[in-house]
């Protein structure tokens, strides 16, 4: 891509311009969601946006003015475009456009010292910008030829990428939040080249972010310093057979597979049903998400109903700690369960030396780590979602903070001969189906399981999850549930199974709501699709979209489900109130009409608006009246509020 910088404008004319009229973003090139004040702030300070409030109301030419966005413009929109970046690091000879801020200087009135003053102060600023980015650009250069260096001691040098395309493509994963882009892109081709490129990346002072396939919606693989390095592990790919294994503390072989930390999670998946077995973790994204990554975040899925979450299922996984040397953390007496279930959980931790290959680097030193298994989950719960440190354990749940995961080998489990999966629609209030929920997963939890059945997978999806990927009902009530929850009903007994299946179906049509059961592996999947769809709640809210798990009793799920909507209606509520005052002191101000032809520029503003303004203000005050009558209503029934409403 051959980009260039905008060019300066031509050379003044002898006469000034005319005032330009005042805009709400005249800085150009601006293709981000950051205002004039935002980017003038970041450039040139508080006090820069400062002198450009107090200049811009007393303009007496546009001129300057738009010379001066011009070359804000130019660094601002350098700064968010690396193929530009790469342009100007490539072309020196483009730098001079940014010094037409001499231009500016020649054009200033020395006349009146009160203003001159602040322009000259506003124009220090702006040179001192311009310094600041043709520095940061030499500085950008010679960190490129250093690090290209150290890094090739390493990797390969084609696995060292500065270049706009690689720094694009790392800016952001599936939240699609942007702060800033990393300086380098690196993809090493092995486990062992790990440890040398992290120690090179603290050498050069370079925040590190692992990073797989950049399906998380949590943002921990976002870079938020422009030195930062992305270490992507998708090449990390090697995936064992799946085998059975003798685990420390553990009596009689188990079935496991090998993973490197860059193997898909569907492809796991995939290797243990060729077994007959099944990969307990199973998050949403399972097509596209890596293994380092469920590590990372101790992904769970539908299958955590059964099976518990990433920490629950590993025998053991190696990491490269900040110093540079190996970490290879293993479950010792590993009770094949949940985690919680045992009393005490033990592991041993092992650092290597990370300048040695993993399988032959000599051990540094060796710890016990002892943790009550009830540390692992909350009461009632099923999962603390507020503990990050959970008892100290490396690598699980830290989301890349303290290591990064290379590979890992996990414990499989045996799925019951026969599945069936419920789809149950629930209509009218959240809190009304919730006693419902409550009650077939204690039917599950007692005479079902005792009678050969057992809950293996569930998930809830609420209204508006719903309404964002197009939900189709299968029920034939005409509207959309309110609540729907999938769920896996497993067992050997084939009879067993359809019984429990066809009781959970009585409680939910007990209870406001409609069961459908499907019986062959083509009609589950399809009762799984919508689960699928996580994406579309970005489409639904027409943002980027971060995700942090929450944990709710189950019985106490309705009343959680109306209080997030009943303050998402406050909120909601209160925005349009606060447009409404807005809009109302525009319209009570003075207006100016847009430029026309010649006889609307020589007709008066009153003349031109007369009266539309008054009509405008009052429709604003009733609208608004609307609004409030109905903030002022939201624990009323519909049938009582409307005749306020209608008023």
């Amino acid at each position: 891509m051959n980009a260039t910088l905008p060019l300066p404008l031509e050379e003044r004319p002898e006469a000034e311009e005319p005032p330009a009229p005042l805009r709400l973003r005249e800085i150009p090139y601006n293709y981000t969601s950051l205002s004039d004040r935002e980017i003038v702030t970041r450039l040139l300070g508080a006090r820069g946006w400062e002198l450009v409030e107090e200049l811009r109301h007393e303009r007496r030419t546009g001129r300057s003015a738009r010379m001066l966005y011009e070359v804000l413009g130019d660094i601002w929109v350098v700064r968010r475009n690396p193929y530009l970046q790469d342009d100007l690091l490539d072309n020196r000879k483009r730098r001079h456009l940014l010094h037409r801020i001499a231009d500016i200087d020649r054009r200033r009135d020395t006349a009146d010292r009160s203003r001159d003053a602040r322009v000259v102060e506003l124009l220090v600023l702006a040179r001192q910008a311009v310094d600041d980015f043709e520095r940061d650009l030499e500085q950008v250069g010679s960190l490129r030829a250093r690090a290209r260096r150290l890094l090739r001691r390493h990797t390969r040098a084609d696995n060292i990428r500065f270049d706009a395309f690689a720094r694009v493509s790392h800016v952001t994963d599936a939240t699609d939040w942007r702060v800033e882009y990393p300086f380098a892109v690196i993809a090493p081709d092995a486990e062992d080249e790990m440890p040398g490129l992290v120690r090179a990346c603290i050498e050069l002072g370079l925040t590190i972010i692992p990073r797989g396939g950049g399906t998380g919606y949590t943002g921990g693989a976002i870079p938020l310093t422009p030195l930062s390095a992305v270490i992507n592990t998708e090449k990390l790919e090697d995936l064992g057979a799946v085998e059975r294994s003798m685990l420390p503390g553990v009596a009689g072989e188990v079935p496991t597979i090998f993973t490197g930390a860059g193997v898909v999670t569907q492809r796991v998946a995939e290797a243990a049903s060729a077994a007959g077995l099944v990969f307990a973790v199973d998050p949403t994204s399972a097509s596209a998400s890596c293994i380092g990554g469920n590590i990372a975040v101790n992904a769970g899925g539908k299958k955590a109903v059964l099976w518990g979450t990433a920490v629950d299922n590993l025998a053991w996984w190696r990491m490269v700690d900040p110093e540079g040397n190996w970490l290879e953390v293993t479950r010792l007496e590993h009770n094949l369960g949940k985690i919680h279930d045992a009393a005490v959980t033990r592991f041993e931790l092992t650092w290597k030396d990370g300048r040695k290959p993993a399988d032959r680097a000599p051990v540094l030193r060796t710890e016990r780590l002892e943790i009550e298994g009830r540390r692992f989950r909350k009461a009632g719960l099923g999962k603390d979602v507020t503990d990050k440190f959970l008892g100290g354990l490396p690598g699980v749940q830290k989301e890349g903070c303290d290591g990064l995961i290379t590979a890992a080998r996990w414990v499989l489990h045996r799925m019951p001969r026969h599945i069936r999966t419920v789809c149950l629609e629930f209509f009218g209030q959240a809190r009304e189906a919730i006693p419902s929920i409550v009650e077939i997963k204690a039917w599950l939890d007692g005479p079902g399981a005792r009678e050969g059945a057992i809950l293996a997978g569930l998930e809830h999806l609420d209204e508006r999850y719903l309404k964002a990927v197009g939900y189709t009902p299968k029920s034939r009530r005409g509207s959309l549930p309110k609540m729907v929850l999938i769920g896996d009903i497993v067992g050997d007994d084939e009879t067993a199974v359809a019984r429990a299946t066809s009781e959970v179906v009585r409680i939910a049509n007990s209870r406001s709501g409609e069961g459908f059961i499907a019986v062959n592996a083509d009609a589950r999947r399809k009762f799984w699709a919508d689960r699928q769809r996580t994406a579309a709640i970005a489409r639904h809210t027409n943002a980027f979209k971060i995700n942090e798990d929450v944990v709710i009793p189950l019985e106490r799920l309705g009343e959680y489900t109306d209080a997030i909507e009943r303050i998402n209606i406050e909120l909601s509520n209160a925005n349009k109130l606060r447009l409404l005052d807005e809009l109302e002191a525009y319209l009570s101000g003075e207006l100016k009409p847009a430029p026309g032809d010649d006889d609307d520029r020589r007709l008066p503003a009153a003349e031109l608006l007369g009266d539309r303004p008054a009509q405008a203000v009052a429709i604003v005050r009733r609208t608004r009246e609307r609004w409030q009558a109905m903030a002022v209503r939201l624990d009323q029934r519909l049938a009582d509020a409307l005749p306020a409403l209608r008023a």
